[in-house]
């Protein structure tokens, strides 16, 4: 199906992977087809620097980029652990905010600045909201101009609520990084979370076509850089 795609022999042929479920591996895929060497990057919802973590195989491989991480402990540990990185200890959403309430969740990979998606987690999920912290929130825009006026090749989003809202608020045609990983299943306990048909919906009308699902992350790609590859 992909034999216009020259493979060629890389570091990764051992095939590590630090992502949930092989995201990093599907992503290096479509670098190696796409011809991307240089990797930079921008992980919303970094949480730790190497585990569950879309974007660390990518800074094994000389990669750089942006991490927002609101939880100042997982801030403190990526920034001591990925020096090459830039780390920022707040959140991100659709417009630049201050004192914006900051979710810790019971389990702390489920924080969010989602006010109803904490609610949901509680009512829904047998989660406790441990404490509430007011943080500043950022929109995409101001980290983008500062950081990636050189462009960048992924984006990793996981911010349990907002994806829709930062999405929103991307510029796509001034930035266009050619591939999106994105968390497109609400948590459920029970493992029936629901699929955002919103957010695979909104990539496809701005151009992105969906080339992988793990079912918890939708990966998608540049459909004209993609499908280029086959002219």
């Amino acid at each position: 199906m992909f034999d216009f795609i020259r493979k060629k022999k890389t570091s990764t042929d051992s095939k590590v992977s630090f992502s949930q479920c092989g995201e990093d591996r599907i992503i290096q895929f479509l670098f190696d087809a796409l011809g991307i060497q240089q990797y930079r990057y921008f992980d919303v919802g970094a949480h730790h620097p190497r585990r569950s973590s879309n974007t660390y195989l990518f800074y094994t491989l000389g990669g750089s980029g942006v991490l927002i991480e609101p939880n100042p402990v997982w801030a403190a540990l990526i920034a001591r652990e990925r020096p090459r990185d830039l780390c920022l200890n707040v959140g991100l959403a659709g417009q630049s905010r201050s004192e914006v309430p900051f979710y810790v969740m019971s389990s702390d990979t489920l924080c969010t600045f989602s006010k109803r998606e904490a609610e949901r987690m509680v009512s829904e999920c047998g989660e406790e909201i441990s404490e509430v912290r007011y943080l500043e929130v950022l929109a995409p825009e101001s980290v983008l101009s500062a950081h990636f006026s050189d462009g960048m090749n992924l984006v990793s989003l996981d911010v349990e609520g907002l994806e829709l809202e930062i999405l929103a608020a991307f510029d796509l045609q001034r930035y266009r990084p050619e591939v999106f990983c994105i968390e497109t299943i609400s948590y459920a306990i029970d493992g029936s979370g629901v699929k955002s048909s919103e957010i695979v919906q909104f990539m496809t009308e701005n151009g992105y076509m969906v080339f992988a699902d793990t079912y918890i992350n939708t990966i998608f790609v540049d459909r004209s850089r993609w499908e280029s590859l086959g002219q």
